[in-house]
């Protein structure tokens, strides 16, 4: 990151922030703060105001972000600060987008969604969307996300009692089936299934493709996640059981051990169609999406820290471009059709 740059790193303290923190250049001007449950965030962030100059950078790791995005957004509006964040959450990359035009007018530039959500899958969706115009429908396969950390089984445990989301003819609706397909993640066809995930969303602003679908490979875990949400899902609504839920998420890990990391890695396939039943299939290989995360989130602030940032809402696609996810490490690209 340029040192003309002042970064404003939240949620450094969090799992993802601390492998992103790690991996910043020691020379990089990072202010991290630890903020307080007992104070909003508004309030404390109006502490950092003048350490930050127009054209600096915030970086939003605190999770669950449809708590978070707000206050840090109306932050840096008012500071002329470029925001970042490793958000996942369909719902939150929808409502930052309708910031976007308070954005272009204060000249800055929301950027949500730099780690391997949606880093990956919106480089992919992208290339291929590239190579195959036309395209009607998008259909995303995630495989090897099953480490999990304790603030994104926070983050998931909050889609419990929830419909399966998609987007039809450009809109995002509820889905009342189960909806279920096969990729080839490098193995042979896998069995997949569909997931309420950020890129239906960001797919949508970086293709203009009327029709998203996003799976995860059906591992033995999400196909049991899959049966007690859309047979038990409407306890979620119960406070006790709501409070149960948040408690277990307390128990789990606050993530994966550098050794767990090493050994797993996450591969991602966008299949675009047409009408006329013609279709185009690309896969990435990554390393594990936890790691991902962190060359992504260092890569990106580092290509703006010596680039001029847009302004407006963007996607890593529109932002960074197809080719991006090829400059991290170990990051493979093929095209299968």
């Amino acid at each position: 990151m340029s040192q003309g740059k002042t970064l404003l790193f939240l949620g450094a303290q969090g799992y993802s922030g601390r492998l992103i923190y790690e991996g910043l250049s020691s020379t990089a001007n990072v202010i991290a703060p630890k903020l307080s449950h007992d104070f909003s965030i508004a309030e404390q962030l109006a502490k950092y105001s003048p350490m930050l100059k127009p054209g600096d950078f915030v970086l939003n790791c605190l999770g669950p972000f449809q708590n978070s995005y707000l206050p840090v957004i109306e932050f840096c509006l008012s500071q002329g600060t470029h925001y970042f964040d490793i958000n996942a959450e369909w719902q939150v990359f929808e409502a930052i987008q309708r910031l976007g035009s308070r954005a272009e007018r204060a000249e800055i530039m929301l950027l949500p969604g730099i780690g391997f959500d949606v880093v990956a899958s919106d480089c992919l969706v992208g290339h291929v969307c590239q190579r195959f115009t036309g395209a009607s429908r998008i259909q995303i396969g995630i495989s090897g996300l099953e480490l999990l950390s304790r603030g994104s089984a926070k983050t998931l445990s909050q889609l419990m009692g929830e419909p399966l989301r998609v987007r039809r003819r450009s809109r995002i609706v509820s889905e009342t089936r189960i909806l279920e397909t096969h990729f080839d993640f490098g193995v042979g066809e896998r069995r997949a299934l569909g997931v309420s995930w950020g890129d239906i969303s960001t797919a949508w602003y970086s293709s203009a493709v009327p029709n998203i679908e996003v799976f995860f490979e059906a591992t033995a875990a999400l196909s049991a996640a899959v049966f007690v949400n859309r047979t038990f899902g409407w306890l979620a609504a119960e406070d006790g059981v709501s409070r149960v839920a948040q408690g277990l998420m307390q128990r789990f890990p606050a993530g994966p051990n550098a050794s767990a990391r090493s050994q797993k890695n996450a591969t991602v396939v966008v299949r675009a169609l047409d009408s006329d039943g013609r279709q185009a299939e690309s896969r990435l290989h990554t390393r594990e999406a936890y790691t991902f995360t962190a060359d992504a989130a260092k890569a990106t602030l580092e290509h703006f820290g010596h680039n001029p940032a847009l302004s407006g809402f963007q996607t890593p696609f529109s932002a960074l471009g197809a080719d991006f996810v090829l400059e991290l490490p170990e990051c493979e690209r093929t095209d299968v059709q």
